[in-house]
């Protein structure tokens, strides 16, 4: 079947979060707020990594890289969900949809990756400090940045490709704010299990298995730490747990999203809210105020560009 000679459907209408008027007044405040806290914090890293000469790390370059991707994290869905809150009819283009879906998985991916990444930073740095150096080398933190992105848009084409040419034929009704795959393919006017299946096996297993190794990773790094060291184990604790946080809310609500068998429009869209707004916001926070390198460097670019605002 032909799905680019049936589509018929050239625009999505989206229901948006709620029909109250008081909780859309009260989740444009908070979203504004978050987002451009979000905007400003995880810039605000990213600009200290670059000049803080302290912070030329393999753990503070795929920091800095996870802030930027959190800045994509929030833009790609956000400024839409704040701009469409107050009007009555949300939509957004057939193009703009795919457009959408795929920076949402590109972004996932590259994220995931980086994550698996940091962990596996920690790893050496904790259980292997002497090594620490010639293991994480330019080279290495280069290769795993050129990796993420690269299994971002794999994973992101992959699945499109499948879907992109599936007729649609009506209804164009997203129960929604956001453009998403699940949802997506559901519209389709055509069979679509085999195609649901391949989205949960691509975003939904990869998500739980990768959050499954991350975690028995962290652990076994607990684990060594421990036989070594009964004095480092708190301090091993201390750091990881930072990372231990920001793995959870990124995985917990993709983990929900593809692959709970019963979804539930409300719970979706409080995650996919949560995901979007809060948690880019929440992983500049944990990371700045649980690292007090990054605490000081801050204060630092901050003063300077105060003492530069002055002079000028």
């Amino acid at each position: 079947m032909d799905g680019a000679n049936h589509s018929v459907v050239t625009e999505f209408v989206f229901l948006g979060l709620t029909n109250s008027w008081e909780i859309q007044l009260l989740v444009f405040v908070f979203s504004s707020m978050l987002y451009m806290a979000s905007m400003m914090g995880n810039s605000l890293i990213m600009i200290t990594v670059t000049l803080d000469s302290h912070l030329h790390s393999p753990m503070y370059f795929l920091l800095a890289n996870l802030s930027f991707i959190d800045l994509g994290v929030s833009s790609v869905t956000s400024p839409k969900m704040i701009y469409d809150l107050f009007r009555k009819r949300k939509v957004i283009s057939f193009s703009g949809c795919i457009t959408q879906i795929f920076f949402i998985h590109v972004i996932g991916g590259v994220e995931m990756v980086l994550l698996i990444a940091m962990a596996f930073d920690r790893y050496v740095a904790i259980c292997k400090p002497l090594h620490y150096l010639t293991i994480m080398s330019p080279k290495m933190c280069f290769f795993c940045l050129v990796s993420a992105w690269i299994i971002g848009l794999i994973h992101s084409l992959i699945q499109l490709a499948f879907v992109v040419n599936l007729p649609f034929c009506g209804p164009n009704v997203l129960d929604s704010f956001y453009c998403d795959l699940p949802r997506f393919i559901k519209l389709a006017c055509t069979d679509t299990y085999r195609l649901e299946f391949m989205v949960t096996a691509n975003s939904g297993f990869i998500s739980l298995g990768s959050f499954f190794i991350l975690i028995i990773s962290y652990i076994f790094i607990l684990i060594t730490v421990q036989k070594r060291s009964s004095g480092g184990s708190s301090k091993a604790f201390s750091t990881l747990s930072t990372h231990i946080m920001v793995v959870v809310l990124f995985f917990g609500p993709c983990i929900f999203v593809y692959t709970w068998p019963h979804p539930t429009s409300h719970i979706d869209k409080f995650l996919a809210l949560f995901d979007a707004v809060l948690t880019p916001f929440l992983n500049s926070v944990i990371y700045t105020f649980r690292n007090k390198d990054m605490k000081v460097a801050m204060k630092k670019v901050c003063s300077q560009f105060i003492i530069y605002k002055r002079i000028s």
